[in-house]
């Protein structure tokens, strides 16, 4: 039986989640992985159009996963890596409890830890 303690989601990442919830802005949020994308890079390969798009980067961005910064006449939106320590923190909570039920579970089935190797028949016989 697994037993996960609750996990404490906080505003920022509920607002993260909340943002990542649309299908099409997080399609924008995965685009943004490869690098620096003005609104037109990344509307070229939606099907929708950019004023769209600069909607979806907006909450993005309200939902601290993204920033942006002039490039000229344009904006270059990127991922905020700081913006992205909430969210992870929420969900590395359900990670480590899956890793403990992980470690457990081997534990009773007799795999060593440090080879990662089960035991034989042989040898629990001996």
């Amino acid at each position: 039986m697994v037993t996960y303690r609750k996990a404490m989601l906080t505003h920022e990442s509920a607002v993260a989640l909340g943002a990542l919830s649309d299908p099409t802005r997080r399609r924008v949020f995965e685009q943004l992985r490869a690098g620096p994308m003005a609104v037109g890079e990344i509307a070229r390969t939606l099907p929708v159009s950019r004023p769209a798009v600069s909607q979806h980067l907006r909450m993005l961005k309200v939902a601290g996963l993204v920033q942006d910064r002039a490039d000229g006449a344009r904006r270059l939106y990127s991922l905020d890596p700081h913006g992205l320590t909430a969210l992870r923190s929420y969900v590395e909570e359900f990670w480590e409890a899956a890793l403990g039920e992980y470690e457990r579970a081997a534990t009773e089935l007799g795999i060593r830890r440090d080879t990662g190797a089960g035991r034989t028949g042989k040898e629990r016989k001996r």
